[in-house]
């Protein structure tokens, strides 16, 4: 879906009581004239809400005469089904209105509280600001304009199911007032495999806000993983923030979302690196000027260096590299690296390599890294970020996707087609 940022059921039959002593019962004409009132409200269906007015109920007094009938409203909710119970706790609250610019709605909890929502007029909706309580019982009321015959105000209720005991974590790979470099994508994660037919309601309730405004889309990476990026890497200087608002919501198989989830993040300076395999060096753009211009040797022609773009996931000053108990004695080693910068989970960084440095401009000897001097290994180690992305080219191996954060080497339609909207 391409977007930056990103939504009834029939309302049961009234129910109306009779005064104590005597027995429910209901009234086909009672039925009828709640009937008329959705139909010229503009609602389709053939089955109107109850009406709840305190004492205004239909039945019979201690004379046997009928209790005056509950006058037509301009107002009507659809859902939840008033008195409902077992709401799911994400629930949206909708209605009909004659004069829907000037109806408001208004929803509170058990002890009287008010719940924060928002209320879209063009969609004849109500949206909690949050999920509402596991097993609570809530009060819907929708002020709407009187008219000649008809009232302008209902209050219905609804009861959220009992918490259930199959819930999905939902967790954000970065945290609120990160600052990320402008390849860097938004990462959210699920607890469970996510089946492909709910996929799509729940995409579109992980909303993206960016400042300044861009395209961009979630795209599916697995069944429990999900990308966000834009058409283009993020301007500089961008503030990100989204929310994943999936608490109570269904998530398929009887599964529900354990909470919500919001993000707030800043895009750093612009910093890209490109690296040519016929030239053996690496351009550094910063803010679209060439800052440095740096010898690397890449792989080897047995253990070639990946062609693709990528991005930087994770920086060590000092580690070591231990390929032993992978490769054997004879092609394995063990080796002390500085300033070490990953780009795909398979094993390729940017790392300083001292060894090679008489190399670096001339010829390929790495295992596949992208080596640099000591002095550039600092000079770019102190510079990068996670999320600054580097572009490999001319090699003998394309980057295979998934092997690192490689968004980025799929093009925009490539990565669209990862979006289940």
């Amino acid at each position: 879906m391409e977007t930056s940022g990103d939504r009834s059921a029939s309302a049961q039959a009234a129910r109306v009581t009779g005064r104590a002593g005597r027995r429910p019962w209901r009234i086909v004409a009672a039925a009828l004239v709640a009937g008329t009132v959705l139909l010229g409200a503009g609602c389709s269906g053939d089955k109107s809400p109850s009406w709840k007015s305190g004492s205004q109920g239909t039945g019979t007094g201690s004379s046997g005469s009928p209790s005056p009938e509950p006058p037509p409203s301009t107002v009507a909710v659809v859902q939840p089904e008033p008195d409902a119970t077992d709401v799911v706790a994400s629930t949206e609250v909708k209605y009909t209105s004659e004069d829907p610019e000037n109806t408001s709605v208004v929803v509170k909890d058990a002890n009287g509280n008010e719940v924060d929502g928002t209320l879209d007029k063009d969609d004849k909706t109500w949206r909690p600001a949050k999920a509402f309580q596991w097993g609570e019982k809530y009060t819907v009321t929708v002020n709407g304009t009187a008219t000649e015959g008809k009232v302008g105000t209902i209050t219905t209720s609804f009861t959220t199911m009992a918490k259930p005991d199959k819930l999905v974590r939902i967790s954000s790979f970065l945290g609120d007032g990160q600052t990320v470099g402008v390849g860097m994508p938004l990462i959210v994660k699920f607890s469970r495999a996510i089946p492909s037919k709910s996929r799509a309601t729940v995409e579109r309730r992980m909303i993206v806000t960016v400042t300044p405004a861009q395209t961009g889309t979630w795209s599916w990476i697995s069944p429990t993983e999900v990308h966000y990026r834009t058409k283009t890497f993020w301007k500089a200087g961008s503030k990100v923030s989204y929310n994943v608002n999936l608490q109570g919501f269904p998530m398929g198989d009887g599964w529900y979302g354990r909470s919500d989830l919001s993000v707030d993040l800043n895009i750093g300076r612009s910093f890209v690196m490109t690296v040519s395999n016929k030239t053996k060096s690496m351009t550094v753009t910063q803010n679209g000027k060439v800052i440095n211009t740096i010898p690397v040797s890449l792989g080897k022609p047995s253990t070639p260096s990946s062609s693709g773009t990528m991005v930087v996931i994770e920086k060590k000053r000092h580690t070591v590299f231990d390929t032993l108990a992978e490769l054997g004695p004879k092609e394995g080693y063990r080796t002390e690296i500085d300033f070490a910068q990953r780009i795909t989970w398979s094993g390729q960084f940017i790392h300083a390599a001292p060894w090679s440095e008489g190399k670096q401009g001339k010829v390929n000897v790495s295992h596949g890294c992208v080596n640099v001097s000591e002095k550039m290994g600092a000079w770019l180690f102190a510079r990068t970020m996670m999320g600054d992305p580097i572009t490999v080219s001319g090699t003998e191996t394309k980057l295979q996707n998934g092997n690192g954060w490689t968004d980025w080497n799929m093009s925009w339609e490539q990565f669209k087609k990862g979006s289940a909207l």
